[in-house]
């Protein structure tokens, strides 16, 4: 069983379908039901349910049943959870942050920076000299900024989550 009260887990289901779209997954029903079974259950609005419902779909988290109404010739979709890959899932987009954050890094490292007091921009090297310095915004001088705090962040997030990769692989 999942605990979606697991901050990384909820977090997860948050980035991934919002804070309604959560509540869907939160107090869906057990077995196959409509969206709209699980809009009248958790409260939320029929379009939410459906945007969450495909969107957990489309990350094999959930899957839908089509039967046709032989009377009205209707198709009706009974949906259900399917959190069994959501391990993996998870596996993915740790790898995705982490190849992001490391070409933020690489990025960082290999620029200068120069920013405006006011704190109306943040400009590269090359960017900042056409602008001859002078903020655009304001007008103020741009200044040199010690991009180190930010390497130094950069490091240590990437250093946690390649922790906490090599420790779910062990």
């Amino acid at each position: 069983m999942v605990d979606l009260d697991n901050p990384v887990i909820r977090g997860y289901f948050i980035n991934l379908v919002g804070e309604e779209g959560f509540k869907v997954v939160q107090k869906m029903p057990e077995g196959e039901v409509t969206d709209e079974k699980i809009a009248e259950v958790t409260g939320v609005l029929l379009n939410i349910v459906r945007r969450t419902l495909f969107i957990l779909y489309e990350n094999r988290l959930a899957l839908y049943r089509r039967v046709r109404d032989t009377d009205s010739g209707w198709l009706t979709y009974l949906w259900k959870l399917e959190l069994g890959s959501l391990d993996r899932q998870l596996e993915l987009e740790s790898r995705r942050i982490l190849r992001n954050l490391k070409a933020r890094l690489e990025f960082e490292e290999d620029k200068v920076f120069y920013t405006c007091k006011n704190q109306d921009g943040r400009y590269l090297f090359e960017e900042a000299a056409e602008l001859e310095f002078i903020c655009p915004e304001c007008a103020e001088d741009l200044e040199y900024q010690d991009n180190e705090p930010i390497i130094k962040a950069l490091k240590q997030r990437i250093s946690e989550i390649e922790a906490l990769s090599a420790g779910a692989a062990a």
